[in-house]
């Protein structure tokens, strides 16, 4: 197309963001209209993509991370044929493809946006898996607003992109100087943003956005860069066109007063297709699956952390499948996930001290067809919350691990024990949630995380426990072990991870004073085992939940939920961390929380002594 086409390209798109936006009632019209110059020229010269073959190998990725500006995507893939106008019409209505902020309901979009100053993070993961494992001829392309560049997620993802040299990235930012409320931080001040991305060592471009000869070159520079991610710089209006809201507050978010008006202020409707190029043929991005992974054993009795387990069973599944990758926030030595690097450096990515950086890689990997474990210490997942909420909405399939999980820990103190993370990774949607007790039983969760979809989530711990499942034993994901049952149990003592061993002390020295107790190792919280619940309710009576966790959220949550169908609810007891621990020994700590075995025992005791159970 030539510059007077593009521009009368922009325009449509501006049209159709106006008319989507009326029919909807609702949207953001001024900053897909801001957009839409940088989108014409994107689509209609510089994207390489089969909207036929969304999964082609060969395809550019194209992430809107103001994902609000929906209606100028949704308005481009008008344009490019993939979608009907009377479909573009039910922008943000029920059961629509056209979510008020793109999701992978549409098979175009690779990852959810919406929440500010996730697209480029998520980016860096998928040129990081285009640069370092497919070497291909694809392109990263992220468009992001201005306001969202006062993220600190943004600069844990430029650093990151500018360390690794990724020059198959380039971030188009439109700067058209207002946000929700009113004016950016650094207005329509280019100057600024190209001084802090040049620190992160990017290359940059900066343009009048509503220039198409201006945007071509930058874009044709962008392709050419070579070393460096490249970031366009767009001096942009927002609801550019339409003399009643251009470069005005108090527009945001809402549709024009008089769209009719508008669409004819802008030129009126117009019908113009586009026709994007095709990828470059390429190979397979996603490496074929292989055999069954020949996992480590462990041999019952011996002393092993169950982060032992998981590096080297992650080191199994590695040699055994291609498309297993591990990243870490530069704690791997203690993860073991340094085990990976060392048998396959090629699939394993240091994503430093980010743990948004990390989840956000992670999403960007599996969009494009891998299988991501991604690992740090469990307590320092919760800064990276919000990425794996919107992972969920993104459809993503990421296995994330959090080690030296509990106050079991010790000595380093409460700044470093996950003791809500149970709770934060059983609230995501269709999230998995595992905690192993012992090595084998690590290492077959592993394997089976590999397989599921969704979040999946793996607690494990720092010190050493006694292997005391054998290695043919088998552990559905949904499942749970009894460890311990009699006729004449008086209660059932719950346990996952740390406390397992802590719940057979407790039996023993209560089966030794004549008090049997069931011992049931709940080593997967969501699902939980309900089944095997409401039976130990039934037939002891009581259930005693012991956990290395806050009270709230976590083990002893996840048990009563399984009563809450409206059937009879059990006496239950939650055994958890409810103080404020500091600094001692790993046993110490666990006397200290009242989940060791002899306040275990004590605990039980009491409640037989009192008669609450039969």
């Amino acid at each position: 197309m030539r510059a007077e086409e593009l521009t009368e390209l922009a325009q449509q798109l501006r049209v159709d963001s106006v008319r989507a936006t009326d029919a909807a009632g609702s949207g953001h019209a001024t900053s897909s209209m801001s957009a839409a110059d940088l989108v014409a020229v994107l689509f209609a010269h510089h994207l390489r993509y089969d909207f036929d073959e969304p999964d082609h190998p060969g395809n550019d990725h194209l992430i809107l991370s103001k994902g609000h500006a929906s209606p100028v995507l949704y308005a481009a893939y008008l344009a490019a044929g993939a979608l009907t106008d009377e479909e573009l019409l039910t922008f943000r209505a029920k059961d629509s493809r056209l979510e008020g902020h793109p999701t992978p309901r549409l098979p175009w979009v690779d990852s959810a946006t919406g929440s500010l100053g996730q697209g480029l993070p998520v980016g860096v993961g998928m040129a990081l898996a285009g640069k370092r494992l497919e070497h291909g001829p694809s392109r990263v392309w992220v468009i992001s607003g201005d306001s969202e560049m006062a993220e600190g997620s943004v600069w844990e993802a430029a650093e990151h992109a500018g360390a690794e040299h990724l020059d198959n990235l380039t971030l188009i930012v439109d700067v058209n100087r207002l946000g929700q409320r009113g004016p950016t931080r650094h207005g329509r001040d280019l100057a600024a943003y190209r001084r802090r991305l040049r620190a992160f060592d990017w290359h940059t471009v900066e343009v009048d956005g509503h220039d198409p000869r201006a945007i071509e070159l930058a874009y044709d520079e962008a392709r050419s860069t070579v070393g460096k991610p490249t970031a366009i710089l767009a001096a942009t209006v927002k609801g550019r066109g339409v003399a009643a809201v251009a470069d005005k507050e108090g527009f945001h978010g809402k549709p024009l007063k008089d769209p009719d008006e508008a669409v004819e202020e802008l030129g009126g409707r117009r019908f113009l297709r586009i026709d994007v190029h095709k990828p470059e043929a390429a190979p397979a991005a996603r490496p074929l699956r292989a055999e069954r992974p020949e996992l480590p054993v462990f041999d019952k009795g011996d002393e092993v952390a169950t982060r032992d387990a998981f590096g080297k069973a992650l080191v199994a599944l590695g040699d055994a499948r291609g498309d297993i990758v591990a990243l870490d926030g530069e704690v791997g030595d203690s993860t073991r996930a340094e085990l990976f690097s060392e048998h396959h450096p090629e699939r394993y990515f240091e994503c430093y001290i980010a743990e948004q950086q990390l989840v956000a890689g992670a999403v960007g990997m599996q969009a494009r067809g891998y299988v991501p474990f991604a690992t740090t210490f469990a307590a320092f997942l919760t800064r990276a919350h919000e990425f794996i909420r919107m992972a969920a909405i993104s459809r993503a399939d990421i296995n994330l691990v959090g080690s030296h999980a509990g106050v079991a820990i010790g000595q380093d103190g409460p700044s470093q024990m996950g003791v809500e993370d149970f709770a934060m990774m059983r609230a995501i949607h269709g999230s998995t949630v595992l905690c192993p007790c012992d090595a084998n039983q690590t290492a077959k969760l592993v394997a089976a995380m590999a397989g599921l979809k969704g979040i999946r989530y793996l607690r494990t711990n720092r010190g050493a426990t006694e292997v005391i499942y054998g290695p043919d034993e088998e552990f559905p994901v949904g499942g749970s072990k009894t460890l311990r049952a009699g006729d004449d149990d008086r209660l059932t003592l719950v346990a996952a991870g740390t406390t397992v061993p802590e719940a057979l002390k407790a039996a023993d020295l209560l089966a030794a004073e004549g008090i049997g107790v069931r011992v049931l190792d709940l080593y997967s919280l969501k699902p939980v085992d309900a089944g095997t619940l409401r039976r130990a309710a039934e037939e002891t009576g009581c259930l005693v939940t012991v956990e290395d966790h806050h009270p709230e959220g976590g083990l002893g949550d996840a048990v009563a939920e399984a009563f809450a169908d409206g059937r009879p609810v059990p006496r239950l007891v939650r055994l958890a961390v409810r103080d404020m621990p500091g600094s001692a020994s790993p046993a110490e700590q666990l006397r200290a929380s009242g989940i060791d075995g002899e306040t275990v025992a004590a605990a039980a005791r009491l409640l037989v002594e009192e008669g609450v159970v039969r």
